[in-house]
């Protein structure tokens, strides 16, 4: 059959009722209709003008939750959906790079009615607002800060010239003038020309950050912009015009430079946004279509040709090619892919051609999840950064207190002239912006975010960053971490002249039809061997014990123990092979013949099974030793023997602790246990049956996590692949962040601290503090970034 012809899966038709504030009239709600109407997948629309209410029937799976509340919004309406929750813009917000910005917003739309709530992410430059708003209120009042704010999604494909440009233009003119200014004065000796260059620098300079400055005083905000304006200023108010024309340059070319660098940042989180092909090609009607990749539905069926990227989470229908996941799951060798097998969107295909179903919509594909989780985790605070906000609300003030007692106090005591005291002053209100500071956690936050969800591991916040940077213990679950949660068997005992191949025919031939998981290692393992069972005649379970199955005119028995020691044909020798397995941590089951039903059965032999350990856990655990964890401990459900043995495979150093036949709760209580004496645990889990355990740890880490939708959900950190070295990896890297943030800070507030002093020691001029200032920022910018590539 030829895939490209079938008919997609039809999508869900889904109706929601949205509250929607301000649709006070006929045509107020033609305007909400119209732009419902208009958005591809709504089927109807209902509009109650006396109830302020619209009901929308679409089909799920063409719209993202939240593409409703975003139509009305962009015509000026404010909404809530039928929950009751409060309405949510996001924002990107141009011009917020500092976090003087932020405060300025703050104090802005905090006073506006209808605003419950306030995100920010400064370094995405992203501003969310909850409550009864419209976003053209806040785009409104946020012009009036000297700022452009545009709803996420409602931006224009391409900026004007001057506003790619014009900050650039300004800052180098600024520089030619200052330039001349120097010329003048030092070398040609024209003192009229010199103060005329100057000035002619300050307003290229200022063009950006006088008007800002003077906002902010109007908004009874200081930030950095009216400090520097207040300096450059008072700088020509006592005659010192080439100060002031140099603060004015270096700080216009400091913020073009931090503009910059913060955009690598941003531009880390771009990177993940466009892995995924902006196209696919899809079958409908018969034929090839090229269309938008989020225009692909559930139950389309995509070509990928050989070299393109996968546009949609799906299943190969037909086709073998080599897979790139190093995008999704971080894995370094391409993944063969064949019919049946599960790909993901953003990974590279071979050089075969596959033909792929569509599984999931554009906007919950395992690539979207990442990029909304790392853009959440964004907005999240570490508690580091918590610490820094805190500081500079008091620090600013402080400061500026500072300088108004520097410049007043001197000189009424008469420790020397008004017009040298007031330069310090100045060059104090240069230093009073936390700037470096503020942006040295959530820079490195936001660059460690991106560079491991390159690597295939999802950090879910700069919280559970620190977290596992700090843990001291990891906990592991045993079954399907550890291990590989499917038995296999390892070894064949046969009884009384029986051969192997024997035993393991009959065993094969009664578990055919059995989908237990020993069953199904009995029949892999006699399928590798290329050993042929014979059919059974009939087959009858023995409820929790074994199977019962006749092949021939004989019967033959497969179970447990149990069953075997019921019919009391087990001797001593038997029951010491029992003994041997369990030691080892093998799971034992019989097989036996007779004859007839009611006669005894006469034992064959015994297969051990056992769960495989997956292949790098013992060198993960090293590696996580060496990393500097202290301890490692094993939580499980299974008998002492069993772990105790999964343990001993794993070698040293290793397990430090087993602690076996765990209930889920009693693993809670372990890991609380852990936790005492200022331990951080980090425990390692399937996300989906460890969930209490991962929830009480410090971190929960979820592995193999690529296309799991509750791993993805509920752990901390999502391991995409199914692979254990990413553990240590994933520590390291924590390590490596959670260093750079305390340096980051520790510069900062050292080199604030040194320019407070030099400042008021006479020893530092105003261009030397502006450089100091900017130059910090810069440094914490790159130093942050190396987290990137930790």
């Amino acid at each position: 059959m030829k895939y490209g012809s079938n008919a997609p899966v039809p999508a869900q038709v889904t109706q929601r009722t949205l509250e929607v504030s301000g649709m006070d009239c006929s045509s107020c709600a033609d305007t909400v209709e119209k732009a419902l109407r208009h958005m591809e997948g709504v089927e109807d629309v209902r509009v109650d003008v006396v109830g302020g209410r619209v009901s929308v029937r679409y089909a799920e799976g063409k719209l993202a939750r939240g593409d409703l509340e975003a139509a009305i919004t962009r015509v000026g309406y404010r909404v809530k959906d039928d929950s009751g929750a409060a309405h949510r813009d996001v924002f990107n917000v141009e011009g917020m790079d500092c976090a003087d910005e932020v405060r300025l917003i703050e104090g802005k739309l905090g006073n506006l009615p209808g605003v419950t709530r306030l995100g920010f992410d400064l370094v995405a430059r992203r501003l969310t607002v909850e409550g009864e708003i419209t976003a053209p209120e806040i785009e409104r009042a946020i012009g009036q800060l000297g700022m452009r704010a545009r709803l996420v999604g409602a931006e224009p494909a391409e900026t004007g010239w001057w506003e790619r440009h014009g900050r650039l233009t300004l800052a180098a003119i600024s520089g030619a003038l200052w330039l001349l200014s120097l010329v003048a004065a030092h070398v040609l000796g024209n003192e009229r020309a010199a103060p005329v260059f100057a000035v002619g620098s300050m307003i290229a300079g200022g063009w950006y950050i006088i008007p800002r400055g003077i906002r902010a005083a109007m908004n009874r905000a200081l930030d950095m912009n009216f400090l520097m304006s207040v300096a450059a200023v008072g700088a020509l108010f006592i005659g010192e015009y080439e100060e002031a024309a140099s603060a004015l340059f270096l700080f216009a070319v400091a913020q073009l430079l931090e503009t910059y660098s913060m955009d690598r940042a941003r531009n880390a989180i771009k990177a993940l946004m466009s892995l995924s092909p902006a196209q696919a090609t899809v079958f409908r009607g018969g034929r090839e279509e090229r269309i938008p990749a989020d225009q692909v539905e559930v139950g389309d069926v995509v070509l990928v040709r050989p070299g393109e990227k996968i546009a949609v989470d799906g299943t190969v229908l037909s086709g073998r090619s080599a897979v790139n996941q190093s995008p999704i799951t971080g894995e370094s060798i391409p993944v063969e892919k064949e019919p049946g097998a599960e790909v993901f969107a953003g990974t590279l295909n071979g050089e075969g051609a596959l033909e792929v179903r569509s599984i999931k919509p554009a906007s919950d594909t395992t690539l979207a999840r990442i990029i909304h989780s790392v853009e959440e985790a964004q907005a999240s605070r570490a508690p580091s950064q918590t610490f820094v906000d805190r500081f500079a609300r008091v620090y600013t003030p402080i400061v500026v207190a500072t300088a108004f007692a520097v410049f007043l106090l001197p000189p009424v005591l008469g420790f020397g002239a008004w017009g040298e005291w007031f330069y310090r002053a100045l060059v104090l209100l240069v230093v009073a912006c936390p700037c470096a500071l503020v942006i040295s956690t959530p820079v490195t936050v936001v660059s460690a975010l991106a560079g491991s969800a390159r690597r295939g591991i999802l950090i879910k916040g700069g919280l559970h960053l620190e977290n596992a940077g700090r843990a001291t213990i990891v906990a592991f679950d045993k079954t399907g971490t550890l291990t590989e949660g499917q038995p296999e068997v390892v070894d064949i005992v046969p009884f009384d002249g029986t051969s192997a191949t024997e035993v393991l025919e009959l065993a094969a031939a009664a578990e055919a039809r059995s989908e237990h998981p020993l069953a199904r290692a009995v029949m892999r393992f006699a399928q590798e061997r290329n050993v042929v069972a014979p059919t059974p005649s009939d087959l009858s379970a023995v409820v929790g014990r074994g199977v019962v199955a006749t092949i021939g005119e004989r019967k033959v028995y497969v179970g447990s123990e149990r069953l075997f020691r019921e019919f009391g044909v087990l001797d001593p020798w038997m029951l010491s092979v029992v003994r041997k397995f369990s030691e080892a941590g093998q799971t034992a089951v019989f097989v036996a013949t007779a004859n007839s039903a009611d006669q005894r059965p006469m034992m064959r032999g015994a297969i051990a099974l056992a769960d495989r350990v997956r292949p790098h856990a013992a060198s993960a655990l090293r590696t996580l030793h060496e990393a500097g964890i202290d301890r490692v401990v094993m939580l499980t459900g299974d008998s002492e023997a069993t772990a105790k043995a999964v343990a001993e495979k794993l070698g040293r150093p290793g397990i430090d602790e087993v602690r076996a036949g765990l209930l889920p709760d009693e693993k809670v209580r372990a890991i609380h246990e852990l936790r005492q004496h200022g331990a951080r645990v980090l425990m390692v889990g399937d996300g989906v049956n460890d969930a209490p355990a991962l929830a009480a740890a410090d971190v929960g880490v979820a592995m193999g996590s690529a296309g799991t939708d509750v791993a993805l959900e509920t752990a901390d950190i999502a391991l995409m692949a199914d692979d254990l070295t990413k553990l240590p990896e994933t520590v390291r890297f924590a390590r490596k962040a959670e260093g750079i943030i305390r340096a980051n800070i520790a510069f900062s507030i050292l080199t604030k601290a040194a320019f407070v002093v030099l400042a008021v020691a006479g020893f530092a001029t105003l261009w030397m503090a502006v450089l100091a200032d900017m130059g910090a920022s810069l440094i914490v910018i790159a130093n942050g970034l190396r987290a990137l590539r930790a």
